[in-house]
């Protein structure tokens, strides 16, 4: 058990030293949002299901955004893992297949990011590209 906490210090620590090489300004903050989402998003369905939203949108503003688009892929894996590893360790329950979109977004309140959430419980191909036209 204890090997398996250390394996997973060193993937948080590895995903953290990725999102700040490409956003030097406060890196482990969006992470910590998409957990306070996924969290305050949590639906109690039962006394063992926890169901919580599996799309999640994180809204750049444009000097971030641009900063991160060579790397929006690795980033958003990342991002991905961190809150697929999240959910286990709460129990949760996804309400479809887990997805985290990086968009840009002229409106974002605090001038950097907001992250947003909703549950879908099929996506399909076409209908995501209709959606978030430009996705990695």
């Amino acid at each position: 058990m204890g090997t398996l906490t250390r394996w997973e210090r060193v993937i948080e620590h590895w995903e953290r030293a990725l999102v700040a090489r490409v956003r030097r300004r406060e890196p482990v903050e969006l992470l910590d949002a998409l957990r306070r989402e996924c969290d305050g998003r949590a639906v109690v369905c039962g006394p063992t299901r926890v169901v919580v939203p599996n799309v999640y949108t994180v809204e750049l503003a444009d000097t971030p955004h641009r900063e991160l688009i060579p790397h929006r892929a690795r980033v958003g894996e990342a991002l991905t893992d961190s809150l697929l590893r999240h959910a286990d360790r709460r129990g949760y329950e996804w309400a479809g297949p887990v997805t985290v979109r990086i968009v840009r977004s002229a409106h974002v309140p605090n001038g950097r990011y907001r992250v947003s959430s909703n549950p879908m419980s099929r996506i399909r191909a076409d209908a995501l590209a209709r959606i978030a036209p430009g996705l990695p």
